[in-house]
């Protein structure tokens, strides 16, 4: 056993993933009634992350700030910065693309009866509300605005606690951290598991209908994640950014893709900052605070969604109507994880800004649902891969060029 165990690890862990992604698809195509039956790997896999993610963002907030000095700076401007910069941007450019490559809709006729926020009032609220969540009620809902208030406040308590105290805390943090790593290696099986079962089950025949509506989305979100993203890094850092959007996107994008869960990816972008060699006291809180707010494949799909809306009835969009979409589409992306429905319920908020009636706006996110399959997969590949692209930006433009890049 230990002989096997060896042999597998001298195979690198993304040449697993790819065998197993192979064997997934393979398995789909061939051996559908099989490929349902490996949907548990994935079930188990993204379960398990998604059950030890509000433990580890809690205990490595809380052990970081404690041990924080006064003065001591961490560049966490720079990250909000970035995060908020690359959201907004993200929705100009889907108006953009909208403008230059018009999509119409076929509208469905239900949306899985949900309801979306009422304006960007009720999603401000709704973030709001979950900062003040029972802290043990938001670690077991993974709300992780609540997690993030609650392990800051605990964190500054201790700041003044006995260095035994911290220590204690410290260590917790590491096992929930090794803990995750164990998991994180089991990878391959999960993510064979997650794909078999998407292929079996959903094929790609519901989604040859929307097909230029799946090219304009993706090819934003695409565009994002190679011209606008490397573009802000290196106005950042004045260097070639592609050796690090590159390895942000290898081993980030590539789990967020196939588990299509920000929270589930929050454990493995943890696990590159650190292996990245970044500063603890940053990442431990900028990682999850950007699975909250750093929303540019969610800006996208809004502002996209909503243009193909305005396109099928005919409604013509004016410049100051698409700056203040852009705006609308930023704020809401950036509350998009305080909704149940994500980035798809914001739809109708932007939708109303045409005066486009609930009902129709509502059909439009069953659209959505329809797609879901590679949008949501490609968004929270998107949103998930850039928050530790992001964070790692700001902490070598604090600390200088780091040759762990290459």
């Amino acid at each position: 056993m230990n002989g096997i165990i060896k042999s597998i690890n001298r195979v690198s862990l993304i040449q697993q993933i790819i065998i197993g992604l192979i064997i997934g698809i393979l398995a789909a195509l061939f051996v559908p009634e099989f490929a349902k039956e490996l949907s548990l790997l994935g079930v188990l896999f993204v379960g398990a992350l998604k059950g030890i993610a509000p433990l580890l963002v809690f205990f490595l907030v809380m052990a970081a700030i404690s041990k924080h000095r006064s003065g001591q700076k961490t560049g966490m401007t720079n990250v909000i910065v970035l995060y908020l910069l690359g959201t907004f941007t993200a929705a100009v450019l889907a108006v953009v693309v909208s403008w230059m490559f018009p999509t119409t809709l076929n509208l469905v006729t239900s949306a899985a009866d949900a309801k979306p926020p009422e304006g960007i009032a009720q999603v401000l609220t709704t973030v709001l509300k979950n900062v003040v969540d029972n802290p043990v009620h938001a670690i077991m809902t993974g709300n992780y605005i609540g997690i993030l208030g609650w392990a800051l406040m605990l964190g500054s308590a201790l700041r003044h606690a006995p260095t035994t105290t911290k220590e204690v805390i410290e260590h917790i943090s590491a096992a929930v951290a090794t803990v995750v790593g164990w998991v994180i290696r089991f990878a391959p099986l999960g993510i064979m598991g997650l794909v078999a079962d998407s292929i079996a089950t959903s094929g790609l025949d519901a989604l040859l209908g929307y097909a230029k509506l799946l090219v304009v989305l993706l090819g934003c979100m695409i565009f994002v994640a190679l011209v606008v993203n490397p573009l802000l890094v290196f106005i950042y850092l004045r260097r070639n950014p592609y050796p690090l959007v590159f390895k942000c996107l290898r081993e980030s994008a590539v789990y967020a893709f196939f588990t299509r869960s920000s929270a589930a990816n929050i454990p493995v972008n943890l696990d590159l900052a650190r292996r990245l060699k970044l500063n603890p006291d940053m990442y431990s809180v900028s990682i999850p605070l950007g699975a909250t707010i750093n929303m540019a494949g969610a800006a996208i799909t809004i502002t996209v969604m909503s243009l193909a809306a305005a396109n099928t009835l005919g409604i013509h969009l004016d410049i100051p109507t698409a700056i203040l979409l852009s705006i609308i589409a930023a704020i809401g992306a950036c509350g998009a994880s305080g909704v149940a429905g994500g980035s798809l319920l914001l739809i109708p908020l932007a939708c109303s800004l045409f005066g486009i009636s609930n009902d129709v706006s509502m059909q439009v996110v069953g659209v959505g649902f329809i797609i879901g399959v590679l949008q949501d997969s490609t968004e929270t590949a998107l949103n998930s891969s850039t928050d530790i692209l992001f964070t790692a930006t700001a902490d070598y433009a604090k600390r200088g060029y780091h040759e762990d890049w290459e």
